[in-house]
């Protein structure tokens, strides 16, 4: 009789245990407390800063092998607005931006990154502090392509998976689109004659042209234009307000056009072509 009484006692106790510790579960949090970005780099006096260290002139190595180019500029002038002494930048590439913010490797990437839809969706930016122009290239000797109107009936060369490629599909219905997964491989084609443009960034292009020694030159005015900012994890509000504030004071007290000046050139105008980009994106209603 005892044992069955220890028994039901037990098993009641365990009953209440369980219930209770069911009960904490559901009224826990689903995951940690997230870390207050700009508190730990207050405290750390170190903010994290991703960049790829090999795109030119946003990013890349000089000669001594130092981290130089714009956006390495604005992220060292930005973070002593922000009253943070040192940077500690990290090399990454692109394809891990996004992934290398949700995983706390680092508290920014500046580096010609672009607010696209996607991105949007997993990260939160900044207010644009650069931009790409996208422009026509075709060979030095082509005298039949002179703007975008000149290109129906021609071959026209993008990167596949490219915002150029899914620009040129849309607005470049006249044209014959071929699609490159290597860009090296588009200024090949287009030095053999196999396609008559390639529509790529002002930088992109001439990198590759350059590379390959090609003769190419730009023709007409800027097809379209995309927006840089500095990414940063969701919900980092106080991060995002104290980036935002140090590059609207740069975009106004004229340090963002000398920055550019002295890393993009003084022909590139970088300011008037923030300015256009967003009457760009205003004019498609977004």
């Amino acid at each position: 009789m005892k044992t069955t009484t220890w028994v039901r006692g037990s098993r009641q106790l365990a009953t209440i245990l369980v219930l209770a510790i069911g009960g904490a579960s559901a009224t826990a949090p689903a995951h940690a407390e997230q870390t207050d970005l700009l508190e730990r780099i207050k405290s750390t006096g170190v903010i994290r800063i991703a960049n790829t260290q090999a795109s030119p002139p946003w990013s890349m190595l000089d000669e001594k092998n130092q981290l130089t180019g714009y956006d390495v500029a604005i992220a060292k002038e930005m973070a002593q607005r922000m009253g943070t002494p040192k940077i500690k930048f990290v090399g990454d590439t692109y394809k891990n931006f996004v992934e290398g913010l949700k995983t706390d490797k680092y508290d920014l990437v500046m580096n010609d990154m672009t607010p696209t839809e996607m991105r949007r969706k997993q990260v939160d930016f900044s207010i644009p502090y650069g931009v790409e122009v996208f422009r026509i290239f075709v060979r030095n000797d082509n005298t039949d392509i002179t703007d975008k109107a000149t290109l129906a009936g021609k071959k026209v060369g993008v990167s596949t998976g490219s915002s150029n490629e899914s620009w040129a599909r849309e607005n470049l219905t006249d044209s014959d689109i071929r699609g490159y997964d290597n860009g090296a491989l588009i200024f090949n084609d287009i030095a053999n004659g196999r396609i008559d443009a390639v529509i790529i960034s002002h930088f992109g292009g001439m990198k590759y042209a350059h590379a390959k020694g090609i003769p190419v030159k730009e023709v007409g005015e800027p097809l379209t234009y995309q927006l840089a900012a500095a990414a940063l994890p969701k919900g980092q509000d106080g991060l995002r307000e104290a980036v935002n504030s140090a590059l609207d004071s740069m975009l106004k007290d004229g340090t963002v056009e000398r920055i550019s000046n002295e890393f993009v050139g003084k022909d590139y105008h970088m300011l008037g072509s923030i300015a256009a980009a967003k009457e760009e994106i205003a004019a498609k209603g977004k």
